[in-house]
């Protein structure tokens, strides 16, 4: 094997440079820890961005994995297959949508949602031409049509001229989306928890008013749970803290553990707006990643993960608070369950870095001043005393 310079060396050659990678090379994980490719433990609070919500080699879930490599990896979606049967009824049951589609990431979710909302619109009209809000700050994906819903210019300017029709409305600002609709707009597009725009949930009275304007004049409200859902916030989709319901949401993330799929679901007259034809997918809800799904699902309700995640996200907001009081250079705290922020007066990338290097914690960032904790959900209370031991000695 080659060492590790030698390894990031034919990295740089050899993948196209889209990433400011840390100069560590993880090897495997075990739990809530990850080793480096030199055996060096580190604790990890980032879950590969919100993904590994069952850690690192969990035996049941692995032998699932490996039980159905072993039957069958892919057939293609001409042809019916039982984990994609397995897993759509447990989504479903959880989230009591009525329809779900499987994709092979998050951004493909965002594209099948904003496909749904064009086309009930269309089968509603007539015609083309709707409008979709999305909310400023917001992330949604790369694809040209999330990054149109993306709202980050930054993001958007090189890929410009994007999808039309998209206008951007204040998060939490209830006047600020009555203002942008009219007759063309069609739905109403956000994150429940906005992730990388710096760790902001929805606000009750936001939620519901946008709720009530979307039933109002008969547009979709679209939900992105793929950061915020799967149990992060201590319900299954975070939307079930607000006590309302969207049309469509999307999920991705923890759904696979690791494996790489999406979905998006939908209810009502939305889950009946596309017609054979309108959308599709190759990889999408082949056997295996659904075996993963269908696996994940299972073991959060046998394991009571939303139970765990509300006991020690209680924790982690005590400890996080406590810090923020005792540090300065802290400004705010936000979020729920595990999903949390702390801001910082200063860009924190330098404090990332050198936790991870020097303190082998691994933090990631939302935005430029805002550390983000989405941790597995399985971590416990001594790993939080752990985290904000490591993490004071970085400052």
């Amino acid at each position: 094997m080659q060492n590790k310079m030698e390894a990031m060396e034919k990295a740089e050659q050899v993948l196209y440079k889209t990433y400011n990678r840390f100069p560590v090379i993880f090897d495997h994980g075990d739990g809530v820890y990850l080793y480096d490719s030199e055996g060096v433990e580190y604790l990890d609070f980032g879950a590969g961005i919100a993904v590994m919500g069952l850690g690192y080699h969990d035996p049941e879930y692995t032998n699932a994995l490996t039980a159905q490599a072993g039957k069958l990896l892919h057939t293609s979606n001409l042809f019916y297959n039982q984990p994609a049967i397995d897993a759509g009824e447990k989504l479903l049951k959880v989230s009591q949508m009525d329809k779900v589609f499987f994709t092979n990431s998050g951004t493909e979710a965002i594209e099948g949602a904003l496909k749904i909302a064009k086309r009930y619109a269309f089968n509603r009209d007539g015609h083309g031409g709707h409008e979709i809000i999305a909310m400023k700050h917001s992330f949604h994906g790369r694809s040209l049509g999330a990054l149109s819903v993306t709202g980050n210019d930054h993001y958007q300017e090189p890929f410009a001229p994007l999808l039309p029709g998209i206008r951007f409305a204040e998060f939490n600002n209830l006047d600020s989306v009555k203002e942008l609709i009219n007759e063309r707009t069609c739905a109403i597009l956000m994150e429940t928890i906005q992730g990388e725009g710096g760790i902001y949930p929805a606000e009750k009275e936001f939620l519901e008013g946008v709720r009530n304007l979307c039933d109002e004049h008969d547009m979709l409200l679209i939900l992105d749970e793929i950061q915020c859902g799967m149990g992060r916030t201590g319900q299954m989709f975070a939307w079930q803290n607000y006590g309302i319901k969207p049309d469509v949401m999307t999920v991705a993330k923890a759904l696979g553990n690791g494996v790489p799929i999406g979905a998006f679901l939908a209810r009502g007259k939305a889950a009946f707006a596309m017609k054979p034809g309108d959308h599709g997918t190759t990889y999408g809800g082949n056997p295996f990643v659904c075996a993963a799904a269908d696996k994940v699902l299972e073991l959060f309700e046998k394991r009571q993960i939303t139970e765990h995640v509300q006991e020690i996200g209680a924790y982690l907001w005590e400890k996080l608070e406590q810090f923020v009081k005792k540090h300065d250079c802290a400004i705010a705290h936000r979020g729920m369950g595990l999903m949390q922020g702390i801001e910082f007066e200063q860009p924190v990338a330098d404090m990332v870095k050198k936790a991870l290097l020097e303190q082998h914690l691994v933090l990631i960032s939302a935005g430029t001043n805002v550390i983000r904790f989405v941790p597995p959900l399985i971590i416990t209370k001594k790993d939080v005393d752990m985290m904000v031991e490591r993490l004071e000695k970085s400052l």
